[in-house]
């Protein structure tokens, strides 16, 4: 992918404790696009956000992110690198002893010089394109699960980034406030023009924002980098499995069944009928 990849993954190795969890895997992140992250649990999703943000070192291979190896910088480079890279944890990760601004106000205050009234007057503006003006004073406590989600969305874009990752923004919400989410997400990155990466497993949420569709296989093995069209094409039987909520290897008498249950109803097929 060359000069268009904002991330560079080569042959890379990581896991924990001895145990490795992605194994000489590579891939590119295409910039200025929404790719997806998919795949099982203990796949490596959330492994690869952590080794693309240098929270976990590999223990072979690079991860490039525009241009720059993490890991053979400094700790004041790396942070400096950092600076331009957003991240919406899983669970918000909201510091709940302050209020919903003085959270967005953390990267401000720790990456800039930004005199207070400045700072004061971006969070206010983060805040407003999240739909949160109103809450700024509020506790983390006080807000409402999609509330939260979107305050940490506020955060993780508080020094305008020009990648943001995303670890399954909508685990714990309701169909309507995690569709909310999505058109948020894709709203942000069209007026900031940022690349967006996403790991999830919600099948509405990835049709609704992916550009590109990247599956992982447990054991850290890629199984298909491409777009949203090409994985939904059905070419590997994995991919295919995933977007049509089949259990791999599902005996092939249940397979209509299945398919039929995806479908949501719609076009029974004989064995649903009998």
């Amino acid at each position: 992918m060359g000069t268009d990849a904002i991330i560079e993954v080569r042959d890379l190795t990581a896991g924990y404790g001895g145990e490795p969890v992605l194994r000489d895997l590579t891939l590119d992140v295409a910039r200025g696009r929404v790719t997806t992250i998919v795949g099982g649990s203990g796949c490596g999703k959330s492994t690869l956000l952590k080794c693309v943000v240098g929270l976990l070192r590999p223990w072979s291979g690079t991860v490039r992110v525009a241009g720059l190896d993490l890991f053979a910088m400094d700790e004041d480079e790396r942070d400096r690198a950092l600076s331009r890279v957003g991240l919406l944890f899983q669970q918000g990760a909201m510091l709940n002893s302050v209020s919903v601004a003085d959270n967005v106000a953390l990267p401000l205050r720790e990456h800039t010089s930004l005199p207070p009234a400045v700072v004061r007057e971006v969070v206010r503006l983060k805040l407003e394109l999240v739909g949160l003006a109103h809450a700024g004073d509020l506790l983390p406590s006080e807000l409402s699960g999609g509330m939260r989600k979107r305050a940490a969305l506020a955060r993780a874009m508080a020094l305008d980034p020009d990648l943001l990752l995303c670890d399954e923004p909508s685990a714990g919400l309701d169909p309507q406030t995690a569709a909310d989410l999505d058109r948020l997400i894709l709203r942000l990155k069209d007026t900031f023009r940022m690349t967006v990466v996403v790991v999830t497993h919600e099948i509405a949420s990835i049709e609704t924002i992916a550009d590109d569709v990247v599956m992982l296989a447990p054991g850290g093995r890629l199984v298909f980098q491409g777009t949203l069209a090409e994985a939904r094409a059905g070419a590997i039987p994995e991919v295919a499995d995933f977007f049509a909520r089949r259990t791999p290897d599902a005996p092939a008498s249940t397979r209509p069944l299945l398919d039929f249950l995806a479908a949501g109803g719609r076009d029974h097929p004989t064995e649903a009928r009998t």
